[in-house]
């Protein structure tokens, strides 16, 4: 469904504008769990893009800029005389409560006192954003800004402060802006839902109405709509959530004209078998295996700078469709002009140009094989009917289309397959043997400990380096294997799982013992930032 689409099947719409905070998908997270539906744009974006959207709030989020920069992010002309004119609620974050002052005539200096950091705040007024609190109330919150507002535009006053004295939050009521100093969309904030519900609900007059079942039938809507009486569609199914309640919103719209395929791209776990009796057993999705080992790794012979591989990979997953669409059209008669993905929210949002950039082409954390690798020339049209939810609402819909709870849970794969999980030339000796081998069990001793439905994503990743061992009283020269385990709500910001030292020891002698060629396992145990969760 495109933005606009939904947007206007929703008087309630929350809109952020992002300039590049590393918690602005938080914030859209923050108010979807409300039940209010939110979207998240770039915040330089053009107003004729704000205004499609049709906005009833519009929060600026932080960012890493100053607003004396040179080429500093900001709202479009005609902005402020827009939401005045509509009504609309303004709340800066932030970065946003800067520009906000700056742009409506304040004065915004360096501060002589950088605040990062827990930092305590009290209310000085309990009007508008601290209307529910007492004058004295103090509490817990997340800044980080090295700027200061020290004079507010005409009409704005202060109703929160630091211990420092600096200004935590601000609002002009009749106005409709408001400003916080902190990020309340974090958990350090503690009570920074409170006061987003407080903001939304109780000042802007919001009302929670948005959900899944909705969602759902809107989305069945759209694809009806959009694919002719007589078109077919072919469905990539990866053997992940995304792609198989992807396949059974589309199943849901146009039927058996829905062509599903499974490519076995040499890149998969140990799951090709697995995978085929789910999706005939449990799913009954019609589904051709379509095994291209030999295509794909024959073109990734030697490559080994992240990025080609994942263009290689996706433009070959393209060649692939469009061989199976030449035969399908051979079979039914008529040409597939449809190809379904399962991109989901984030992948869209960390394929954006980041605000302030100058940029008008991404420079992404890393391209994705279902948003950023697609080659321009590709003949089959996308449908993507995930592309605004978040992870853990692809699941609630699946839920809802009684897909097993069981595969709902499973783990996020990347499109790349394995070749993220080799750095280097995934060709190279036997590195996809060994890290099928140990993949499987980690994941399985992951299992019978437990602790899979803890974990967001877990997974081996196969090291091109060798180091010495001693195996049967014999030195060895073999592999290093690294293992990766997160906790996430969202993919956007993950956090390295705590394991019991007892379960790593005996996973690590599981590996050693029985994977021929690995002679040291590792605990990678970094957070995303600064780490993406999978290694290229």
């Amino acid at each position: 469904m495109e933005p606009v689409t939904q947007a206007k099947k929703s008087s309630n719409l929350v809109l952020i504008l992002d300039y590049g905070s590393q918690y602005t998908h938080l914030i859209t997270r923050r108010i979807r769990s409300l039940s209010i539906f939110s979207l998240c744009i770039n915040g330089t974006s053009s107003l004729s893009s704000i205004t499609e959207l049709n906005p009833r709030v519009i929060i600026l989020s932080g960012g890493p800029h100053s607003v004396h920069s040179e080429g500093a992010p900001c709202f479009p002309s005609g902005f402020i005389e827009y939401v005045e004119e509509k009504g609309i609620h303004v709340l800066g974050i932030c970065y946003g409560l800067q520009l906000l002052v700056q742009k409506l005539g304040g004065v915004v200096k360096i501060g002589e006192k950088h605040e990062y950091g827990r930092m305590e705040i009290e209310v000085e007024k309990n009007e508008g954003l601290f209307g529910n609190k007492g004058i004295g109330e103090k509490q817990l919150v997340w800044m980080s800004h090295g700027d200061e507002a020290v004079k507010l535009p005409e009409g704005f006053e202060v109703v929160g402060r630091s211990n420092q004295g600096a200004v935590a939050a601000v609002e002009n009521r009749e106005r409709r802006f408001y400003g916080l100093q902190y990020h309340p969309e974090v958990t350090h904030s503690v009570e920074g839902m409170e006061t987003l519900r407080h903001f939304l609900f109780d000042i802007c007059g919001l009302t929670a109405g948005w959900n899944m079942e909705d969602v759902l039938e809107e989305e069945i809507k759209v694809i009806k709509a959009m694919v002719g009486p007589e078109d077919h569609v072919i469905c990539a199914l990866s053997g992940g959530v995304d792609s198989t309640v992807a396949a059974t919103v589309v199943h849901k719209a146009i039927g058996d004209r829905l062509h599903c395929v499974f490519v076995d791209n040499g890149l998969l776990r140990q799951e090709r078998e697995r995978v085929m009796a789910t999706f005939e057993s449990d799913l009954h999705l019609p589904v051709t295996c379509v095994d291209a080992t030999e295509e794909f790794l024959s073109k990734l012979k030697g490559v080994t700078e992240p990025e080609m591989k994942r263009k290689i990979i996706g433009k070959e997953f393209i060649n692939i469709f469009d061989i199976f669409a030449h035969d399908l059209e051979k079979k039914v008669g008529k040409k597939p002009t449809y190809l379904v993905q399962g991109t989901l929210y984030p992948d869209v949002i960390e394929s954006c140009p980041p605000p302030g950039s100058g940029r008008t082409h991404s420079h992404t954390i890393k391209s994705h094989h279902n948003v950023g690798g697609l080659p321009k020339d590709m003949k089959l049209k996308l449908i993507e009917p995930l592309k605004l939810l978040f992870k853990d609402e692809v699941r609630a819909m699946g839920k809802i289309m009684n897909i097993p709870v069981a595969f709902l849970q499973r783990h996020p794969f990347p499109g790349p397959g394995l070749a993220v999980r080799i750095p280097g030339d995934v060709t190279a000796g036997n590195s996809l043997d060994i890290l099928r081998q140990v993949d499987e069990i980690f994941i399985q001793s992951i299992k019978d400990a437990g602790i899979y439905d803890e974990i967001w994503q877990a997974f081996a990743v196969f090291l091109p380096v060798k180091t010495v061992g001693v195996q049967g009283d014999q030195r060895t020269h073999s592999h290093a294997v690294a293992l990766r385990a997160v906790t996430s709500q969202d993919g956007m910001t993950a956090d390295w799982y705590y394991f019991d030292f007892k379960f790593l020891d005996d996973v690590s002698r599981k590996i050693c013992n029985s994977v021929r060629g690995v002679n040291r396992v590792l605990l990678d145990i970094t957070s995303k930032p600064p780490s993406t969760i999978e290694w290229e």
